[in-house]
């Protein structure tokens, strides 16, 4: 009778620990997005640096080669995201909300820079 009583109440225990598990991996926040150059063209290989509004805890991130990012597994919180690539940088994206269990979409357009990398520019045609 002990033996069944405790193999229910480890059983009981294991089955709420899976289940708070799971709750807490869809309760995580997604933050996604792609980064753009001066050009509007993707740009790989970009950092996507991040942080809560709050400043706390500053993160960085790099593009796919289609310009993409994805940051998973954060709090429910405002965060702040800033882009640089090839010697471009864009404005900070301020307070954007993300909710447990939801993905948030940002465009980060790149267009602060001394002068804009030849990288960027487009070539006249000859006249």
């Amino acid at each position: 009778m002990r033996r069944t009583l405790f193999s229910m109440t480890m059983l009981l225990v294991a089955l709420l620990t899976a289940q708070g598990l799971a709750a807490q991996k869809k309760g995580a926040g997604v933050l996604s997005g792609v980064v753009l150059g001066p050009d509007d063209r993707p740009v790989s290989h970009a950092s996507v640096s991040y942080q809560s509004s709050a400043g706390m805890a500053p993160h960085a991130v790099h593009t796919d080669s289609q310009g993409h990012f994805t940051i998973t597994k954060l709090r429910s919180d405002n965060y702040d995201l800033r882009a640089s690539g090839k010697g471009v940088f864009s404005e900070w994206e301020k307070n954007v909300t993300v909710r447990s269990g939801q993905t948030k979409s940002v465009t980060l357009r790149l267009i602060y820079a001394k002068e804009i990398p030849k990288a960027y520019t487009k070539s006249k045609a000859k006249q």
